[in-house]
């Protein structure tokens, strides 16, 4: 099995690519920064999974919103009003789910810093999709699946307070996961690159959260919401522990 992550941002420059080769009981682990939309379109038909850091779409009430603005129409709340109106139309179903679960609201990609990265999002899955010889199912139904990195490790128990903006956080957060990981096999200067880069970090995080994804231990899109998904994207947030995603050969070596 083949995953890999990306960590994407407005521009390729900010951008980091990980794939991770999960054939032997030590897996190996490939990173690279300022990585272009046509770089990532090249990896997407050969692995299992593709994890991606970035919001698929926009909120369907917020398209609503913008749509009925530019045509002149009214678009008041309703009998919404205030902070319970501007939040519908801030986040997305996924959103609200991932709340739930994890204690904590994702940045709104209608209202927060995102919103240029979605753009560059937009089009990097069209050309996902072109790659692979169909669209790409916003839902996580194919190849391509919406990660969150930070609320991935949180939900494996790490600490992630500060370690987007100090590499010595990233460090001390990196040997705890390897602690609990001995089956990641990075290289010297990709371990570097991690700590000397949240996006590194972030890429190789997303591709563990594309394994996770690809032997379906994430919660997955309730019905009710699969439609909507289809549309505004879904967070692929991991079921169980690290430990638990380890190579088939890495965990017969823990058991004995």
């Amino acid at each position: 099995m083949l995953t890999a992550g990306v960590d994407l941002a407005a521009e390729s420059k900010g951008t980091a690519l990980a794939v991770i080769d999960w054939s032997r009981p030590t897996v190996t682990v490939d990173v690279h920064l300022g990585v272009t939309d046509a770089g990532i379109a090249r990896v997407a038909p050969d692995v299992d999974r593709l994890g991606i850091d970035c919001a698929f779409g926009w909120p369907d009430d917020f398209v609503t919103f913008i749509t009925r603005h530019a045509a002149g129409r009214r678009v008041d709340g309703g009998t919404e009003e205030g902070l319970a109106w501007r939040r519908r139309l801030s986040y997305r179903a996924t959103d609200r789910v991932t709340r739930e679960i994890t204690g904590r609201w994702p940045l709104s990609v209608a209202t927060d810093r995102l919103g240029l990265t979605a753009m560059h999002c937009a089009v990097l899955l069209d050309a996902i999709g072109d790659a692979l010889g169909t669209p790409v199912d916003r839902s996580g139904g194919g190849t391509a699946v919406e990660v969150y990195p930070a609320a991935t490790l949180r939900g494996w128990g790490f600490d992630t307070r500060g370690y987007k903006n100090d590499g010595g956080v990233r460090e001390a957060l990196l040997s705890r996961l390897l602690a609990q990981a001995p089956w990641l096999g990075l290289r010297s200067a990709d371990r570097h690159l991690m700590i000397s880069s949240d996006d590194a970090f972030d890429a190789v995080i997303a591709a563990l959260a594309a394994r996770a994804h690809a032997l379906g231990r994430t919660h997955p899109v309730p019905p009710e919401c699969r439609e909507q998904a289809r549309r505004e994207g879904w967070i692929a947030l991991p079921v169980g522990r690290l430990e638990e995603f380890a190579p088939e050969g890495a965990r017969r070596s823990d058991q004995e």
